[in-house]
């Protein structure tokens, strides 16, 4: 059932029901050009063990009790498609300008035995540089999938430039209530994910 995933990339943004349903740990790595330029965000999507056991429904193909890369590889074809259609649920500012994607590749999904991650690249359609800040943001502003940075040492890095930047990683603070116990007039705002949506910010010399 490849179009699983798909089908709740699509319709976050117009969910009815805007409180989150899918739970995702982002880990993610900046590369840079020799030139310095910012080139492109590997995104590295691990979703909760709930849905993993949702969209993977069928793909056993060889009934072995093993997800093979190949056996999902038609699943994160179509995940990575979907993605353009929520703006890939990533914000990039280079020095106050947001930046625009190219096409996603090298996708693929892997699974460990509980969960799904969510493997490929997301390209600039130009590179740039940034002399000051770099800011990432990977959020649902409709609350439908809470997005948030993996409780690591380092789950942001650069590769292949940033020497001498810093990263910085803002969490913010969680409802103190259950979010399963709160009503949908809670996240009736169209832009409650914003509220809780962590912000990573790279300030180099």
């Amino acid at each position: 059932m490849p179009a699983l995933i798909a089908a709740f990339l699509m319709a976050a943004p117009h969910a009815a029901q805007a409180h989150p349903h899918v739970w995702v740990t982002v880990k993610a790595e900046l590369l840079f050009e020799p030139s310095g330029k910012v080139k492109a965000i590997r995104q590295h999507w691990t979703f909760d063990e709930g849905y993993s056991s949702f969209a993977i429904q069928g793909l056993d193909t060889n009934k072995d009790g093993i997800y093979s890369r190949e056996e999902l590889a038609e699943l994160a074809q179509v995940n990575t498609d979907a993605l353009a259609e929520s703006g890939f649920f990533t914000v990039l500012k280079l020095d106050g300008k947001r930046a625009d994607f190219g096409k996603p590749s090298e996708e693929w999904l892997e699974h460990d035995g509980k969960v799904l991650t969510l493997h490929y690249l997301l390209p600039l359609a130009t590179p740039a540089s940034a002399k000051r800040t770099l800011i990432l943001d990977v959020n649902d502003p409709t609350f439908f999938v809470d997005f948030s940075y993996a409780e690591i040492d380092q789950p942001v890095t650069l590769t292949g430039g940033g020497a001498g930047c810093a990263i910085q990683i803002t969490r913010p603070k969680k409802p103190d209530m259950a979010m399963s116990k709160l009503s949908e007039d809670y996240f009736a705002n169209a832009n409650m994910g914003l509220q809780f949506a962590s912000k990573v910010i790279v300030a180099c010399p």
